[in-house]
């Protein structure tokens, strides 16, 4: 059997290997029955590996805007669909299918689409999938610039936003309407970290034929797999915990593939694609996502549990404590608490300002998921564009910190804090 690469190059180098009687595929990282069996870290450094005839190791940049074919008709076939390779970096790039399917496998989705990034997912999910006069119920507790597409820009189409308490089943309900066509919530919330019911909404949903899209961009699949507890879609900022580092932009959205079709047509169309290069640097981040996630998951919780007891605290956000209101449900759901934790401190604004001048560690930064430990004041940055109302509603009040933690020795962290605080 001559195997041939998605130029149609013959890949001699696999058919030398059959020849001697050694039935490995090497274009490919992990076999398909091998995709069904292994654990989450053989899948996070295995999973959507491609070679080319060169049999590279590490996976291959694909640094073109276009593919070449080898005739006039196979040109045809590639653009009519009738034929499988690649066409146009825009939506086809070996690159970018390895992330796509390497995250694919971590969330257990049929099929991933990658996207420019996290804010880029979220539109091409609405616009591939609502229509003017559909209707949608959101979450108070999502990222403020997330308040704001559904608000300014996707009203402007004629797709109306009902905004509800995320932990309120029952306000979920009371939201639903004739039109309405989707749920979108972020759980763990940013930046307060309260949790969803995730099976009640599920239920709730398709009862009526609604689908339930989930951003879990801050457990990431190391944390929680939402797929599992009935939700149609997921929606990722791979900007964040996916790459780790701060390095690029980029963002997916994930599920089953019929779902998944009409978004590959918007990015296809639209071009709101993701770079073959920051695909690539995602690749590498994914690899080390598991034990990122739970080495800054559990600094974060010693560090939550310390800032109950400091005076200068009013109140301290995280789902791994105890008397957080979701506890028992962040337990069920997630593998571990994430790296988010956010705290008030007495003072408002300006002591808030002040414990954060006052770190020498922490990076003041409005990005989260990096190794490196960040601290943000959200009712000026991150949620800073909502109206006084929409942040009281959302619990952002001018004492409030926010914190991700990254991998650095977690007694230096404390200490930092410690000295910074008023």
């Amino acid at each position: 059997m001559m195997l041939q690469d998605d130029t149609g190059v013959e890949n001699k180098t696999v058919v030398q290997k059959e020849q001697q009687g050694l039935p490995r595929d090497i274009r490919h990282g992990l076999s398909p029955e091998l995709l069904e069996t292994v654990d989450f870290a053989t899948l996070a450094v295995r999973a959507g590996g491609r070679r080319s005839q060169e049999g590279e190791h590490s996976e291959a940049l694909y640094l073109t805007s276009s593919f070449v074919y080898a005739s006039a008709d196979e040109a045809a076939k590639r653009f009519a669909g009738t034929e499988p390779g690649n066409i146009y970096s825009r939506f086809t790039n070996p690159t970018v299918a390895m992330f796509e399917e390497r995250l694919a496998a971590l969330e257990g989705a049929e099929k991933c689409v990658a996207t420019a990034s996290g804010m880029a997912a979220i539109l091409a999910t609405m616009l591939a999938l609502l229509s003017a006069g559909d209707e949608v119920v959101v979450s108070l507790s999502v990222f403020g610039t997330t308040r704001v597409l559904f608000d300014k820009y996707l009203a402007k189409f004629g797709i109306k936003t009902h905004w509800v308490t995320l932990t309120d089943v029952q306000a979920w309900a009371a939201a639903i309407r004739p039109a309405t066509r989707m749920f979108f919530l972020e759980t763990p919330s940013n930046p307060l970290g309260e949790v969803a019911d995730l099976c009640q909404l599920a239920e709730l949903a398709h009862q009526h034929g609604i689908l339930l899209v989930v951003d879990n961009c801050f457990c990431s699949p190391a944390l929680q797999q939402p797929l599992r507890f009935g939700v149609d879609l997921i929606v990722h900022s791979a900007t964040k915990f996916l790459d780790g580092q701060g390095r690029c932009l980029g963002g997916a959205v994930l599920g089953r593939s019929e779902l998944l079709q009409e978004v590959y047509g918007y990015i296809r169309t639209c071009g709101a694609s993701m770079s073959p290069f920051n695909a690539w640097v995602f690749l590498k981040g994914m690899e080390t996502l598991e034990l990122r996630m739970r080495a800054q998951s559990d600094s974060a919780l010693l560090l939550a549990q310390w800032l109950c007891t400091q005076p200068a605290v009013s109140q301290v956000y995280y789902g791994g404590l105890p008397q957080h209101p979701q506890h028992a449900l962040a337990c069920k759901q997630q593998a571990h608490f994430a790296p988010l934790l956010s705290f008030v401190v007495h003072g408002g604004r300006e002591a808030a300002w002040s414990l954060m001048d006052a770190t020498r560690l922490f990076s003041i930064t409005g990005n989260l998921g990096d190794t490196k430990s960040t601290i943000t004041h959200p009712a000026t940055t991150t949620h800073g564009r909502l109206s006084e109302a929409d942040k009281a509603a959302s619990g952002i009040v001018e004492g409030l910190i926010r914190l991700s933690i990254g991998l650095e020795s977690r007694q230096d962290l404390q200490n930092d804090l410690a000295q910074a605080m008023p």
